[in-house]
């Protein structure tokens, strides 16, 4: 995917996993079943997971390189990332650390909806500065992956939130 083809499904895919949620009731956002992360905690952890993401990418290049180094291969392509993240998820992979949700209330879905529209639009902007060359050049740690080009960050997370979209919907379909 080229750049504006990234910043077009990440736009896309996070607004429509937020109208999902926006749209359900009360009972709905708040349910859990075989101690599953309800609507709301899905909700969460993609905000959660967004906001180191924004934040690396308003970084300086010679920061970057200094924390993270450079890719020593080439950008996977989307379908080969979402390949490595669903074997890795079979494999037993799980959040971690910060990137586990808290139990959210209904009343905090709003605030957690405009955080993570904020958070969007802060990571498109930003992107922004980046050439398509940079986005092979610069990586950053996943906890479950390793380190990933920006490019791959980028595939990753318009495939998280469509991965916790379904987790969602086939919770409340049970």
């Amino acid at each position: 995917m080229t750049k504006p083809e990234i910043i077009q499904q990440i736009q896309y895919h996070h607004q429509h996993f937020i109208d999902k949620i926006h749209d359900l009731p009360a009972d709905a956002f708040l349910l859990s079943r075989n101690n599953k992360w309800t609507a709301g905690q899905q909700l969460d952890h993609i905000c959660r997971s967004m906001k180191p993401v924004a934040m690396a990418f308003g970084l300086p290049g010679i920061a970057l390189r200094l924390l993270f180094g450079k890719a020593n291969r080439p950008s996977r392509s989307y379908e080969a990332l979402v390949e490595k993240y669903n074997g890795k998820l079979s494999a037993g992979g799980r959040a971690s650390g910060r990137f586990i949700p808290k139990d959210i209330s209904f009343d905090e879905r709003d605030g957690l909806e405009k955080q993570l529209q904020h958070t969007v639009s802060k990571l498109v902007h930003r992107l922004g500065r980046f050439s398509e060359k940079d986005l092979d050049t610069y990586i950053l740690p996943h906890p479950l992956l390793g380190k990933l080009t920006f490019r791959e960050m980028l595939y990753f997370s318009i495939y998280h939130v469509q991965h916790h979209d379904k987790l969602m919907w086939e919770q409340l379909a049970l």
